[in-house]
This record gives structure tokens, C-alpha cells and sequence, in this order.
């Protein structure tokens, strides 16, 4: 077989949509899709989504990749593109996530300054038990930082990280998280839309070779209901004009050690904390990770070298100073999620937003604030529409299609409870 073509797109459920296209399709091209799909719920609903056109007779929409973009894939004879989406007029998708992340960089870009972004993503592997049913991986001697056969018995991590290499990711961490089989995956600072890049397709890596063990790995934030969560931490810092870290104010970091720039990407985290958390925590599960102490951006605060804080402020400073906030997971799609955190940001420094004291709390039986994200995802939309700044930076049309089909899916989830809530997820994210 000729080596083929697999262009693809994250959607707005985070779901990974593309086409297998002719080797000819090979360097700077296009393909289209049905606009529709944007009004395309979990469950296969075809609803009338603002934006999606599906009264208007589902016209298409264009996905245009550049050859210098193309890369290897894990797949025989496959390479790999992501593109950005447009519309019929030629003009690019509002809807599109990966061009709502160019323009916050291009935000930062016009203050000179280039956002650089590092995430770590965190998912539970989960396989059928005799019956079928999904069940957490059997790796009875999995602990916290464990390595090795006894948290991972069929080595299916390793085929990631051997994989992670050819494809070249570069990968800074493969360890188990405190609720076995629960595994944490970070890659390495990068430009955003590249760091971006690289995490979406680091993520359907994953999940494809893990599939390959019978293994679900999956991303969503609370698959197991008596384990913890798992988050899609964002760190952030800024490069300047003359190579350097925007975020440091010398060699030292952490809370004493802040200049003015991250004060105010701070005070943009927390003016519009309840507002990110119903696009950047986007599903009816993600509120059985957000909740008082557990570790996972439920509340409106910020601390130093502290984890059960929302937005931490790394100890080091220097090159490696930066910015980590908490809340989000990965049933976001992470374009949406870090063009939305650096749209707050932005926010917080141009509109001078004060900020608050540091928690001084534990986070498990005192905190300080007592403002925090709402406790259900109808509760954080409604948050989202209110905040109209914040609607306004990431993209009107967008977040109007995403809080549509957000309440569609509240609706479609009131009545599912354990392994019925968890499966009308976890196939896709």
C-alpha cells in the first residue's frame, strides 16, 4: 500500500474526527467535512446547534493542512496532519477550536510576547471484565510514582513511550498517579498551537496503542467513582522579545518572586474562574472531579508550591518559571482550553483586575475563599454565559455552540448514574 493520509480535526466534544486520504493529498492540501458535525452530540444526535447549519442543509466546511506539518504516524504506511477548519466563504471557522488558540496567541503576540505551553494529562486504564464490562486495570501492585511491571503488567505504557519517540514527541514523564491504574503523561514546554498539537495527538496515540492490550485509556476525569480524578494540568509561561522567560523576575520563583506579568495572568485565572470552568471542564462527569479537596481546581484560589490550589506559582524561576493551573481535564478539547486560560490571562493584565490574597488553607479542611466553581455542569454554563469578557476573547459563536449542546447534554445525563454516566463517555474521551 501506498502510504496514505489521515487529516484530522478535534471537535467540539474533544473528539478526534478526520479522513484516510491518497498519498497524492501529501503536502500543502484540503479536504471537506459536513459542517454538521459540530451539532453532533455523544450519543450520535444530530441537533441544531448554533453554527452547525443543520437546518441549512448541512453544507461543508474545509480542512486545510500545510505539508511542512505532516509527520509519522503510529500506524503503517500513515502520516499524520492536523488542520485548521473554514467555512464556505474561505474565510476561517469560528467554530474552529485550533483557530480560537491562534488568536490568543496572536492576542499575546501583538503585546510581544509568545506564549509557551506545557501540559500533563492524566487518565485511567480500564479493561472488559468476563462479562464485558469495564472494569480498572488489574495492577494490583501499582502505586503512587510506580514504575515498572507491577503498575503496568502488560507494558503497554512502554509501546507509548517507544512510539512517543519515533513519532517525535518529546515525552518528560511516564509514572503511575496515586489511584492505580491511574497514569500521568507530560510532555515537554513548547509554542502553544505546537504543544497543543502535539498533546492531541499524543492523546489518540495512546488510546489507539493501548487498545491494541485491550486496554481503555481513558481521559475523562472521573471514570472510577471510588478513585480520584483526573485533570489535564496547563502550565504556562511567556517568551519576550529577547528570548527570555516573561514570567521570572530572576532565579528564583514561587508567590515572593512574582513580577506584574504574572500578577495579572493570576488575577485573570481567578476574575473568570467560574466561567472557565464550564468550557474548560466541559461535561457532567467533570463535576465528579470538581469538589472541595480533591485536589482539582474547584476553588477560586492560588497558592505557591501547593496542590490543592487551582492556579500554583512554581518555585522555579528562571527559564523554568511558570504558571499552573488545575482545573481543566481532558474532556475539554485543548485547543478551547488554552486559549480560553490565556484569554483570562490576557484579561487579567490588560484590564488590571486586583488580586486577592494567597490560600493559606490546607484545602482539605480549611480554605480560605469561599468562592468556587459551580457544583454541576448546568451550574457552570450558566456561569460561562454570564461572563461575557471572557465569551467575547475566546469567540462568540464558538462558546454559543458550546453552551448549546453543554445543555442539550445536561438534559441527556440527568437520569445516568455510575457505569451508565461513565459509559456514555468513555469511548470518546
Amino acid at each position: 500500500m501506498k502510504t496514505r493520509l489521515r487529516a484530522l480535526f478535534c471537535d467540539h466534544l474533544s473528539i478526534m474526527r478526520g479522513k484516510y486520504l491518497p498519498h497524492s493529498k501529501i503536502g500543502d492540501d484540503d479536504t471537506r467535512f459536513c459542517r454538521s458535525v459540530f451539532g453532533t452530540h455523544y450519543d450520535r444526535d444530530l441537533l441544531d446547534a448554533p453554527g452547525s447549519m443543520v437546518k441549512q442543509g448541512l453544507p461543508d466546511m474545509e480542512l486545510r493542512w500545510r505539508g511542512e506539518e505532516i509527520r509519522d504516524s503510529w500506524h503503517a504506511s500513515t502520516k499524520i496532519v492536523l488542520g485548521d477548519l473554514y467555512d464556505d466563504a474561505g474565510e476561517l471557522l469560528t467554530l474552529c477550536p485550533r483557530g480560537a488558540l491562534k488568536r490568543a496567541v496572536a492576542g499575546w503576540q501583538a503585546r510581544g510576547l509568545t506564549p509557551k505551553v506545557g501540559i500533563e494529562l492524566e487518565a485511567f486504564a480500564l479493561q472488559p471484565d468476563d462479562y464485558g464490562r469495564l472494569v480498572p486495570y488489574d495492577a494490583p501492585g501499582g502505586v503512587v510514582y510506580g514504575t515498572g511491571p507491577f503498575a503496568d503488567p502488560l507494558r503497554f505504557n512502554d509501546r507509548i513511550w517507544a512510539m512517543a519517540d519515533e513519532m517525535g514527541f518529546s515525552l518528560d514523564m511516564i509514572t503511575a498517579e496515586f489511584d492505580s491504574p491511574q497514569f500521568e503523561y507530560t510532555l515537554t514546554f513548547d509554542d502553544a498551537v505546537k504543544a497543543v498539537d502535539d498533546i492531541v495527538l499524543f492523546r489518540l496515540m495512546a488510546r489507539e496503542i493501548a487498545l491494541e492490550y485491550g486496554i481503555v485509556l481513558t481521559f475523562m476525569p472521573k471514570p472510577v467513582a471510588q478513585a480520584g480524578g483526573s485533570g489535564m494540568h496547563v502550565n504556562l509561561s511567556f517568551t519576550d522579545e529577547a528570548g527570555g522567560n516573561a514570567l521570572s523576575s530572576g532565579p528564583r520563583g514561587g508567590p515572593e518572586h512574582m513580577n506584574d506579568l504574572a500578577r495579572g495572568c493570576l488575577a485573570g485565572f481567578l476574575h473568570h474562574h467560574k466561567g472557565l470552568a464550564g468550557l474548560i471542564a466541559p461535561t457532567a462527569n467533570s463535576y465528579m472531579r470538581l469538589q472541595p479537596g480533591s485536589l482539582s481546581g474547584f476553588w477560586q484560589n492560588w497558592g505557591g508550591d501547593h496542590r490543592n490550589v487551582t492556579t500554583r506559582i512554581s518555585s522555579e524561576g528562571g527559564a523554568k518559571a511558570r504558571l499552573e493551573h488545575r482545573m481543566a481535564d481532558a474532556s475539554s478539547n485543548p485547543y478551547t482550553t488554552v486559549a480560553a486560560l490565556l484569554q483570562a490571562a490576557r484579561l487579567g493584565v490588560e484590564q488590571g483586575y486586583a488580586l486577592g490574597p494567597m490560600e493559606t488553607g490546607d484545602g482539605f479542611d480549611r480554605t480560605d475563599t469561599r468562592e468556587s466553581t459551580a457544583m454541576t455542569l448546568k451550574g457552570a454554563v450558566a456561569d460561562l454565559e454570564k461572563d461575557v469578557a471572557l465569551t467575547q476573547a475566546v469567540g462568540p459563536d464558538l462558546i454559543a455552540n458550546h453552551v448549546y449542546m453543554k445543555q442539550k447534554e445536561v438534559r441527556k445525563t440527568r437520569d445516568l448514574e455510575g457505569d451508565a454516566l461513565r459509559d456514555f463517555y468513555v469511548h470518546f474521551v
